[in-house]
């Protein structure tokens, strides 16, 4: 796996020399367009808007839209200009408990692996996150952008978590949200029952992609048919809850869910009692 980009992790006067990793995968299918009575290939063209014409990379230049119609040419010297040293630096700036950050703050995921000569305090950082429960807040530059970004402690790992700004974050308030309502305690109680019944240990492997799987079958199924048509299938639309029904809703879902539970240890304790007597 190759990385996407080094520098080093600061903290006070320490400089740690890392390289990140991404620490996801994007696994999205791919489609091209294509003309429909022949499936060519669709291209796109790069066409200016003033004349229509065709433009090739190499006269096509990056500009910024100060007022309207008007720009200011950007050139890869520029943006290296900003700050060079910020680029190759995640600079920490503050430690603050992991608890007090809104997780809506967290964006994306990145591995942060030692090079050569920072493995010692590499792992001093690692130990002493995990130590006081707490997270570097820092700021670091990649591809012309930069990002607030946390440093955590995951295992053996330091993982370095961009995040959004304030500024990014749309205010709720600008938003329809009901504040207050009149809830009726047995319709909070049923709720919390209900909770309850459908309370599990994080297990996130059981967690799968069921709109990419059910595309997969689709797909497979009109390779198989020689492109033709497929029957849609059948679907019961979601109905909206009745408020006045809302206590019965819940009550159904308990019943529903316990006996889903019950039917489930049994399944395990029949697989159980079969392997033991294997």
């Amino acid at each position: 796996m190759r990385p996407i980009w080094k520098g080093s992790i600061s903290f006070g006067l320490v400089n740690v020399p890392i390289a990140l990793y991404s620490a996801t995968r994007h696994e999205e299918l791919r489609f091209r367009l294509l003309r429909a009575r022949d499936l060519s290939p669709i291209n796109y063209k790069r066409v200016a808007e003033v004349d229509g014409k065709e433009v090739p990379w190499d006269q096509i230049v990056k500009g910024y839209e100060y007022e309207d119609g008007k720009y200011v040419v950007l050139k890869d010297e520029d943006f290296k200009r900003v700050d060079l040293e910020a680029t190759q630096t995640v600079d920490i700036i503050d430690f603050v408990k992991l608890e007090e950050i809104d997780p809506i703050f967290f964006a994306k995921p990145v591995y942060m692996v030692p090079t050569k000569g920072g493995e010692k305090a590499y792992v001093v950082l690692r130990e002493a996150l995990k130590d006081t429960e707490k997270v570097g807040i820092a700021k670091v530059v990649i591809k012309t952008r930069q990002h607030l970004a946390a440093v955590k402690s995951k295992g053996n790992a330091l993982v370095l978590e961009l995040m959004h700004f304030a500024e990014e974050l749309v205010d709720p308030g600008q938003l329809t949200i009901p504040a207050k309502l009149e809830v009726r305690p047995k319709e909070k109680d049923m709720a919390k029952k209900l909770i309850e019944t459908m309370t599990e240990k994080w297990h996130p492997e059981k967690y799968d992609d069921d709109y990419r799987e059910a595309l997969l079958k689709v797909i497979h199924a009109k390779i198989r048919s020689g492109g033709k048509e497929i029957p849609e299938p059948h679907r019961k639309a979601a109905k909206a809850t009745n408020v006045i029904d809302l206590v019965s809703v819940l009550q159904k879902s308990i019943a529903h869910n316990r006996g889903a539970a019950g039917k489930k240890a049994t399944k395990a304790k029949k697989t159980a009692t079969k392997r033991a007597s294997a």
